[in-house]
């Protein structure tokens, strides 16, 4: 049996097929940097003609507890190129059904082993950065000796009053805020992808948070990152990893095949495995009968002009 692979992305969300792998391979490197690059150039479009720019960092990695943290790392950071420029209009606390302090567990009253580390504007840079994009690898979750760098880094650019945007693709590590239900626990209400905007420009324990979940074969919604003033920039999230998927044609990668279940396929939850399921069978249906996957629809028979020609020869 052939295995089935397209360009384009068969999933409406995040692969699961993909995602699986690059998980239980330790693989994620191969989707972690070219995802990012793709997300900096969708921003730089929207960002440079309101006088921001988004850069990314000299490295991707979270950097370990031995080396220099005075300068974290960011996956992507948004600077203000025109500060002069903004409004001098104070800003107007908003109005949310989750809060930063509703993230945390008891750490906003203990003493925090990072809460002094002070994040400056680096030598070679301009502008000081007011937004922070994190996409999350592995070692950035769970216990290990790299997450709790990544959490303290987080805690102290929160305090500092920048935005933290955190996109969490990885569904078999638990998330980085213990009030989210936990999907590999089978937590009710709890999904295996989530992206969170957590605003702390004006306060640290009542900024707004924006939290997007959703769960296989789902795009998530664009949401808004908030920059100086009342000035903010739309992201379709959803958009940019199909560009992801397509461009770095990870559709044609040998570790893809829609006849075979996804690796770990059992720690998908019971509703999510029926999804898979559903999706796997309507991919093989419409390849047997010859519709283009590349397009979603176009049927590939010469006798078949639409269609509803091909399926009414198919019926």
């Amino acid at each position: 049996m052939q295995p089935i692979r397209t360009v384009k992305n068969q999933y409406r969300g995040i692969n699961a097929h993909l995602h699986s792998f690059w998980q239980a391979e330790h693989k994620w490197n191969r989707f972690h940097n070219v995802h990012v690059s793709d997300l900096m150039k969708r921003l730089q479009v929207d960002l440079y003609p309101m006088g921001y720019i988004a850069q990314i960092e000299d490295s991707l990695q979270i950097r370990r507890i031995g080396d220099d943290i005075n300068f974290p790392k960011a996956d992507i950071i948004i600077s203000d190129l025109e500060p002069a420029n903004r409004s001098k209009t104070p800003l107007q606390p908003r109005t949310s059904m989750l809060v930063i302090e509703d993230l945390f567990i008891d750490e906003l009253d203990t003493e925090h082993p990072y809460s002094a580390i002070v994040i400056r504007e680096r030598e070679t840079e301009n502008a000081e950065p007011i937004a922070w994009i994190e996409l999350l690898s592995p070692t950035n979750k769970g216990d290990r000796k790299d997450a709790r760098t990544y959490y303290g880094k987080r805690w102290a650019l929160l305090e500092s009053g920048i935005v933290f945007v955190e996109l969490d693709y990885l569904h078999e590590t638990p998330p980085t805020f213990e009030n989210i239900p936990d999907y590999t626990r089978g937590k009710n209400g709890s999904q295996p992808y989530r992206i969170l905007v957590l605003d702390s420009r004006l306060d640290f324990r009542q900024g707004p948070v924006e939290l997007e979940e959703f769960g296989v074969d789902t795009p998530p919604l664009p949401l808004n990152i908030p920059l100086n003033g009342t000035d903010k920039v739309k992201i379709d999230f959803a958009a940019v990893y199909q560009t992801t998927f397509e461009e770095a044609r990870y559709g044609y990668s040998p570790d893809l095949d829609y006849h075979q279940l996804p690796t770990h396929f059992d720690r998908y939850s019971l509703s999510d495995q029926e999804r898979i399921v559903a999706r796997m069978l309507a991919i093989i249906k419409a390849e047997q009968a010859d519709v283009d996957l590349e397009t979603n629809g176009r049927c590939l028979r010469k006798q078949c002009h639409s269609k509803m020609d091909c399926n009414k020869s198919n019926s």
